[in-house]
C-alpha cells in the first residue's frame, strides 16, 4: 500500500526493570515517528552495555553470542521492512512487529485457523455440524503432538505429505469415542473437514498454495437399504403389540411416504400442515440440514398416520408426531423388521430411501420432482438416493417393446411372428 519516510532499529536497555546489575534488552523500531518495541528476552549487565553500539562489551563467548543474537535479530527486522515494502503492505512499526514475531497473516497458524473458523460458523453451521469440527480439531491437536512433536503448525509449512500422514494418523489410531479404529469414510470426512479449511485459509489469504491440489477424497460407496413395495406393505399391515415398536413402524412409515429426515420428523408443527394451491394438505417447512425450503404435498399413507396420533400422549409442545432419540428409533425398526421376516439392516434413514426409490421413481414421478421434494439442489444427489426397481425398468422396457413392435408391423407391413 506504501513505503514509510523514516525506518530505524535500536537496542536499549529496560533500566526500568534492572535487578541485581542485570537488565533486559529490547528493540525499538521506529516508523514515521511511531514507535513499537519488542522484548529479546535476553539479559545483560548494565556495566558492560554500549549504548551508542548498541551492544554488550563484554568479551567473553556468551558476549560475542549475545552481540551475535543481536545482528541476527536486526537482520530480521530489516527482512520484515523488506518483505512488507515489496509486498505492498502498509508498514508501520506495529506491521514490522507483528512480522516479525510471527502474528501477521503470513504467520497464521492451522489452530489459528481452526478458532477463527468455529468462532465465526457458530451460528452458521448446525450445531452438529460445529461439534464434527470441534472433533475434527481434537484429532489435528492430538496428532500435532503425538505425530508432528508439536503444539501447532504454521499454514505456510502444510503440505501435501501432512494430509497423507494425518491421513494414516487417522487409520492406525484410535476413536476418540471407542476403542476401535474410525472407518474410512469417517476418515474422509475428517479430511473433508480439514480440506474446507484449507479453502478457507486460501480465501483469508492467509495461505498461498492449496496442500490438497493433489489429494482425492476416497469415500466408500456403501449400499443403503430400502424397502420394495412388498415389503413396504408387509411393514404397514404387520401387527405390531408394543406401543414404542408400533410407534417408531408409523413414524417410519410416515417418512417413506413423505422423504422427512429424522431430523425434519421429529421437529415437524401442527403449523406446519397447510392447504396448497389444489386445496389439499402440503408439509411446509425448511430443512434442518440445509435450510432449503420443502413443501410436500401429504399421501393418504402419511395423513393417516397424522389423524392416528393427534392429540395422542407423547406428542406434546405442538409436534404432530412422537418421535424418540434416534438411537432407539433405529434398534426399534430394526427389531420390528426382523420380527416381520424383513432381511434388511435397516436404520430411520431407509426410510428416505424408500421414498424415493419405491414410492416415487417407481411409480412413474420424474426425477426432478424428486428432488424438489426431497430438497436437493442438485439431482445428482437425488441420484445416489433413487434406484429405480428392476421391476420398473421391466415394465419401461416392456412398453418400449410394444412402441418398436407397433412401428415396425406399421412400417412393413405384416406382423411378426415372434
Amino acid at each position: 500500500m506504501g513505503t514509510s519516510r523514516t525506518f530505524s532499529i535500536l537496542f536499549w536497555l529496560n533500566l526500568a526493570k534492572e535487578k541485581d546489575g542485570f537488565a533486559p534488552i529490547y528493540a525499538r523500531i521506529t516508523v514515521d515517528g511511531k514507535r513499537a518495541e519488542i522484548s529479546l528476552k535476553r539479559k545483560t549487565k548494565v556495566t558492560l552495555w554500549d549504548p551508542e553500539a548498541s551492544k554488550t562489551v563484554a568479551r567473553t563467548s556468551q558476549g560475542k553470542q549475545l552481540n551475535d543474537y543481536l545482528d541476527e535479530v536486526h537482520a530480521k527486522l530489516l527482512a520484515c521492512h523488506k518483505q512488507l515494502t515489496s509486498d505492498f503492505e502498509l508498514v508501520t512499526a506495529q506491521s514490522i512487529k507483528a512480522r516479525f514475531v510471527g502474528v501477521d497473516t503470513r504467520h497464521k497458524t492451522l489452530l489459528q485457523l481452526v478458532s477463527y473458523h468455529n468462532e465465526n460458523m457458530e451460528g452458521t453451521l448446525r450445531p452438529g455440524t460445529l461439534k464434527n469440527y470441534y472433533t475434527t480439531e481434537n484429532y489435528l491437536k492430538k496428532f500435532l503432538l503425538k505425530q508432528q512433536k508439536t503444539g501447532d503448525i504454521y499454514l505456510r509449512h502444510m503440505r501435501y505429505g501432512f494430509i497423507i500422514d494425518f491421513e494414516q494418523f487417522l487409520r492406525k489410531g484410535r476413536s476418540l469415542q471407542r476403542s476401535n479404529s474410525l472407518n474410512n469414510n469417517g476418515i474422509m470426512k475428517h479430511l473433508a473437514r480439514l480440506k474446507k479449511l484449507m479453502n478457507l485459509a486460501l480465501d483469508l489469504e492467509w495461505l498461498d498454495k492449496n496442500p490438497f491440489a493433489r489429494y482425492k477424497l476416497k469415500f466408500h460407496k456403501h449400499k443403503s437399504e430400502f424397502l420394495e413395495k412388498h415389503e413396504l406393505e408387509l411393514l404397514i399391515k404387520a401387527f405390531v403389540p408394543e406401543e414404542g415398536h408400533r410407534i417408531v413402524r408409523d413414524v417410519f412409515v410416515f417418512s417413506c411416504y413423505t422423504g422427512l429426515s429424522y431430523s425434519d420428523v421429529k421437529k415437524l408443527k401442527s403449523g406446519n400442515v397447510v392447504r396448497g394451491i389444489d386445496g389439499k394438505f402440503w408439509l411446509f417447512l425448511q430443512r434442518t440440514k440445509t435450510n432449503y425450503p420443502l413443501r410436500i404435498p401429504l399421501l393418504e399413507e402419511a395423513m393417516l398416520i397424522l389423524e392416528r396420533y393427534k392429540d395422542a400422549p407423547g406428542t406434546g409442545k405442538d409436534n404432530l408426531l412422537p418421535v424418540f432419540v434416534n438411537q432407539k428409533m433405529n434398534t426399534y425398526i430394526k427389531e420390528v423388521a426382523k420380527r416381520i421376516g424383513i432381511d434388511k439392516n435397516l436404520t430411520f434413514h431407509s426410510a428416505r430411501h424408500t421414498f424415493a426409490t419405491t414410492v416415487t421413481l417407481s411409480n412413474g414421478v420424474p426425477i426432478a420432482t424428486v428432488s424438489k421434494l426431497l430438497g436437493h439442489t442438485k439431482i445428482t444427489t437425488t441420484q445416489v438416493y433413487a434406484r429405480v426397481l428392476e421391476d420398473k425398468i421391466s415394465s419401461d422396457m416392456d412398453g418400449l417393446r410394444s412402441v418398436l413392435r407397433n412401428n415396425s408391423e406399421s412400417d412393413s407391413g405384416f406382423v411378426s411372428g415372434w
